[in-house]
């Protein structure tokens, strides 16, 4: 299947929450990662399928974003416009893993696109 989902994100409102919540539903256990002003980013991984993160971010919409993977970013952004999609945040590094674009579809859904770090 080309372009798969690799990650899912969640923003909470209450972090603390949502992991209990998740944590007692699916036995999902979570790393927790300090990134500063930016607050804590809890990844998780289940036995299979896509892991994910969580997160507080008050500004943006309390909604899982999902992320499908890409060989070429720029490429598959570029397109994801031609096409009708409204881009959020473009080619966007994190650093040490790879990049993402962050886009609302021509319906106004929310998906990511990801190219990992090449080695």
């Amino acid at each position: 299947m080309p372009s798969p989902f690799v990650h899912l994100e969640l923003n909470t409102p209450d972090l603390a929450k949502a992991k209990d919540f998740y944590g007692q539903l699916f036995g999902w256990t979570f790393d927790d990662n300090n990134m500063g002003e930016a607050g804590i980013y809890s990844l998780f991984k289940p036995d299979s399928g896509p892991g994910g993160g969580m997160f507080s971010m008050p500004e943006g919409p309390t909604a899982w974003t999902p992320y499908v993977g890409v060989d070429d970013l720029k490429a598959a952004t570029d397109k994801a416009a031609e096409l009708g999609a409204k881009v959020l945040v473009r080619e966007q590094e994190v650093p040490g893993h790879g990049s993402f674009s962050l886009l609302n579809d021509p319906t106004g859904a929310m998906v990511a696109l990801w190219q990992p770090k090449q080695a």
